[in-house]
């Protein structure tokens, strides 16, 4: 079995403050030191992380987690992250004036919520935007820590201020929602996240509240799957049962639980160029971004490469647009705070070869 690092071993940053804005990186897993930021943060007026970016009416509007400082110490379970609202920042293209909104959506007005607003993600239709959102519910587990259950909230504007339903999704759990318009109008809503995410206590279909904290250990055998779901046309509900994003190797097969580099932890994002389904995601403990293609929403999807090296910090989530006629991945690192849970929103250009496939970034590599 693949040894397991903790994610207070690998948290190097997070002892490793660095000033504000500085150029001189701390360690990340897998980058030496001495390394320049290829980017700059997005905003320094507060803490953001898992951009979620869209063009709404020609604008960006990016729906971040909204980090806060908190003395919890690191942990698997992601008890630091101890987001509690949410704020959207705008733009009119990439390199614009980053307006930061005020706050949309908080927990205390989210009925069946108790803690956590982790990775959002948005969506219009109809006149209408939907805010998708995790967090967990007042249930309590061997930790005493709720089921983390993911939401929807409306607003006829597209910075909110947001409304939440009065109860979580039917039928989707874990967290990273992550919803996707195809051309033909249908709606895919993407979801889970092993770990503190809990993916891996829905294996049995029905929620374990004593299951495992990390995942199945279970490393010869096929890696837990993303979730994919049709969303309803009313965007608020599930039109169908859940369906595994199977991710598979060059032979065809599953990508195993113990290959950390290329298996699914977290973090799902899709997205369609030239008719290919790029399903995007988290490697979590080896801090990649990867990417799989297929020719369906639903997959299945065949592992093609790394899109981002790790970052500084220990997580990485993104998202993936175009906009003004090239495609840009935004993505978080801890620049401005170098600790784990205090994280700035970035954007980068990605580039594409002619057979598709995506030119690896390195985040600490000079322009």
């Amino acid at each position: 079995m693949k040894a397991r690092l903790t994610m207070a071993a690998l948290c190097l940053s997070g002892a490793l403050a660095a000033a504000a804005c500085t150029q001189a990186a701390a360690p990340a897993p897998g980058n030496a030191t001495g390394a320049t930021f290829r980017d700059q943060p997005l905003t320094s007026e507060i803490y953001t992380a898992d951009p979620s970016a869209h063009v709404f009416g020609g604008k960006i509007y990016v729906y971040p987690s909204h980090d806060i400082e908190t003395p919890t110490p690191d942990d698997d379970l992601g008890n630091q992250y101890a987001m509690r609202d949410y704020r959207v920042l705008a733009l009119d293209s990439i390199g614009g004036k980053v307006t930061v909104g005020p706050v949309s959506l908080d927990v205390k007005d989210v009925p069946w919520a108790s803690q956590q607003m982790w990775a959002p993600d948005a969506a219009f239709k109809d006149g209408t935007y939907y805010l998708y959102f995790p967090a967990r519910d007042k249930s309590k587990d061997k930790n005493g820590l709720g089921a983390f259950r993911i939401g929807v909230a409306t607003s006829k504007n597209p910075m909110g201020p947001f409304v939440a339903e009065k109860e979580p999704i039917a039928g989707a759990y874990s967290m990273d929602p992550a919803v996707f318009i195809d051309a033909d109008g249908s709606a895919y809503l993407y979801f889970g996240g092993i770990w503190g995410g809990q993916l891996q206590r829905w294996v049995s279909g029905k929620y374990d509240p004593n299951g495992s904290d990390t995942d199945l250990l279970q490393d010869d055998k096929p890696a837990l799957s993303g979730k994919v779901a049709k969303l309803g046309a009313d965007m608020k509900t599930l039109a169908e049962a859940p369906r595994d994003a199977v991710i598979l190797d060059e032979k065809g097969k599953p990508v195993l639980g113990g290959d950390h580099e290329r298996r699914f932890f977290e973090a799902s994002w899709m997205f369609k160029k030239d008719g290919k389904y790029y399903y995007t995601y988290s490697t979590g403990d080896t801090h990649f971004l990867n990417y799989a293609i297929g020719t369906s929403p639903y997959g299945p999807f065949t592992y093609t490469g790394h899109i981002l090296k790790p970052v500084q910090g220990w997580t990485t989530h993104h998202s993936v647009i175009e906009q003004g006629g090239k495609w840009w991945l935004f993505y978080a690192d801890t620049q401005l705070s170098g600790k784990n849970h205090l994280r700035n929103a970035k954007v980068t250009e990605l580039t594409f070869n002619p057979d598709g496939t995506i030119q690896t970034i390195d985040p600490l590599k000079a322009k």
